[in-house]
């Protein structure tokens, strides 16, 4: 049950990326172009997430646990200190350059192979880096 609804959730999210536009790297970087040839539409797509979030918190705090598991996995701390914001700029750094965050890319692979896959080859490369050396 737990990867039927792993896996049914995981095909919202991609289609929902793909239908969003957020797979296309030159949408993304239009829309971080604020002083070129802003596109604003991924802003739509942003408050859209953020609004689903929103009330999916207030429905999660309202539940005692959640229907398919034994306790929610949430956050532990919502501190910001300079290691969050540096990996904030990385994540920004590298969103800007290659015009894709991690989940669009893994949803990218199925499309655009080649680009999606070097950067996803990237990305965990880095995600392995972090681990060697944060310890």
């Amino acid at each position: 049950m737990r990867a039927i609804l792993a896996l049914v959730s995981g095909a919202i999210f991609g289609a929902g990326l793909a239908l969003s536009g957020m797979m296309n790297p030159a949408r993304v970087r239009g829309f971080l172009d604020l002083f070129g040839d802003w596109d604003p539409t991924l802003a739509f797509v942003m408050g859209g997430a953020m609004l689903v979030m929103a009330i999916a918190w207030m429905v999660q705090k309202r539940m005692a646990a959640p229907a398919i598991g034994p306790r929610f996995h949430l956050p532990g701390t919502a501190l910001i200190d300079r290691r969050l914001i540096g990996g904030a700029v990385l994540f920004g750094i590298g969103w800007g350059l290659a015009g894709l965050c991690p989940g669009p890319a893994i949803a990218s692979l199925g499309t655009a192979l080649l680009p999606a896959a070097i950067f996803v080859a990237a990305m965990l490369a880095g995600m392995g880096l972090f681990r060697l050396t944060d310890r």
